[in-house]
């Protein structure tokens, strides 16, 4: 079928072959050559003109356009002409079938989209067939020739009469693309007049030609983004069969004694390097690492120059280790077995979902890198390769530090610090804070003029009233 076309784009990127398998009946259909006008209002009124002639000799009609304004702008002009049709451009889904299985019945004209009606055969009327069958009418070339097919195909199926034939103009967007200049100065230079057309095989097999570039154009374009879909499929079959695992709670002990035993390998030459002196080394920096990243104190700076770096790394992917056992043994290993699952879900999730976004923002702007002589797909390959193995270095990170931290309350004391927490609440709001009280005075106020009441035989001003 339609797929015949496309036979290259299946070969190079599925990797499968088209084979025309050949029809039931010989198709007998007439597929006449393209006719082109200068303008679109040239070509709206050719077709009327043809919908008109072919209506009136009771012949169906099934008249094809490239998107849905264009279907109602046709739609218009048939009803200023009293041209009774239906139109079916995907708005009318809930009557689609019915229609397109009407559209073969003797004078009735249909109006359709690319999208609309596909799947329902037409099945032509009684006498139709000896009118000439169901005549498709194209109002414009699709970018793909195997649209244009599939349109062309709805008549003629199963050995029925049928015709076809495209209307053209040079502001359509395929010819506006591709020649649509050169068609213009040959028709001004050969004085055509207005409403005349040019038809013609070879205008037929020139727009064909200019299809096959677009087809051509589109393809390079869906390669390439197949190609960086491609970089992140790989990701994305590594992180979710790394879930499965850990779904599934397979060795759990065995990735995280994997993941310290690379970080710390990967940690301790940064502070100590093999080359140098010990009193080089940055020990103090170690220390405060380690205590960030699994919390706990080891204290090299006091004892660590008296070892060698490998053992360096040794003690401390044993203290770690150790430390995530008594973890076990005081939670117990189903609880330890949930905490590892829970957290390593948690991590693997929340770095995969910015390593999406970073991939999006990377994709966006990797074409700029052709303009300094470098391959996008190559470049994306690359960066998105360091991206995710920086984003797996986070998730080991985040795990390892997570369990080393996590503390588990017994329900008692959860409920003591609910409640001092619901006691605070309460205090912050002054709900058990008493009424004020008014302070009134009991004894006359003393004047300033008026005898000090310390006895002193001073005015009061002059005593304690200072």
């Amino acid at each position: 079928g339609t797929a015949d076309t496309e036979a290259e784009e299946f070969g190079k990127i599925y990797k499968l072959e088209v084979l025309v398998a050949p029809t039931n009946m010989p198709m007998i259909r007439t597929d006449y050559s393209d006719v082109i006008y200068k303008t679109e209002k040239e070509k709206f009124t050719a077709v009327i003109e043809e919908i008109k002639v072919l209506h009136e000799a009771k012949r169906p009609v099934l008249v094809g356009t490239i998107s849905i304004e264009k279907s109602e702008l046709l739609s218009k002009y048939l009803t200023r002409v009293g041209i009774k049709h239906h139109v079916l451009n995907a708005k009318n889904h809930e009557r689609e079938a019915e229609i397109v299985a009407q559209a073969g019945q003797p004078g009735q004209v249909t109006i359709s989209t690319n999208m609309a009606g596909r799947g329902t055969d037409i099945k032509l009327g009684e006498g139709v067939a000896e009118l000439g069958g169901l005549h498709i009418l194209g109002t414009e070339r699709h970018e793909s020739r195997r649209i244009d097919n599939q349109l062309r195909g709805r008549s003629g199926r199963q050995g029925d009469m049928g015709s076809s034939r495209f209307y053209l103009s040079l502001d359509d967007d395929l010819l506006r693309i591709f020649g649509a200049e050169r068609i213009a100065s040959v028709m001004d230079r050969i004085g055509m007049e207005e409403g005349q057309p040019i038809e013609h095989k070879l205008i037929s097999k020139a727009i064909e030609n200019a299809q096959k570039r677009v087809e051509g154009q589109n393809f390079d374009i869906r390669k390439h983004l197949l190609e960086y879909d491609d970089v992140m499929n790989r990701q994305r079959q590594v992180i979710y069969e790394q879930r499965k695992k850990v779904l599934k709670g397979e060795a759990l002990w065995n990735d995280v004694e994997e993941m310290v035993e690379e970080m710390v390998e990967g940690i301790v030459p940064e502070y100590v390097d093999e080359k140098s002196h010990p009193e080089e080394w940055d020990l103090k920096g170690l220390d405060e690492r380690i205590f960030g990243h699994f919390a706990l104190k080891l204290n090299l700076f006091e004892k660590g120059r008296d070892l060698a770096p490998k053992a360096i790394g040794e003690t401390i992917i044993a203290e770690v280790k150790t430390h995530l056992r008594n973890k076990e043994k005081e939670f117990g290993t189903p609880l330890m077995d949930y905490l590892m699952k829970v957290i390593m879900l948690q991590s693997i999730d929340t770095q995969w979902k910015e390593n999406l976004l970073a991939m999006d923002h990377l994709k966006e702007g990797i074409g700029l890198r052709g303009y300094g002589q470098k391959d996008p797909v190559r470049e994306y390959q690359k960066e998105g390769y360091d991206m995710f193995m920086d984003m797996i270095a986070r998730v080991k990170e985040d795990t390892i530090q997570k369990l080393c931290i996590v503390q588990i309350k017994r329900e008692e004391e959860v409920e003591r610090i609910e409640e001092k927490r619901r006691q605070d609440y309460i205090l912050s709001r002054g709900e058990d804070t008493p009424a004020a009280t008014t302070i009134r005075r009991e004894a006359a106020k003393v004047g300033r003029n008026d005898p000090c009441p310390c006895g002193s035989g001073k005015k009061y001003k002059k005593c304690c009233g200072r």
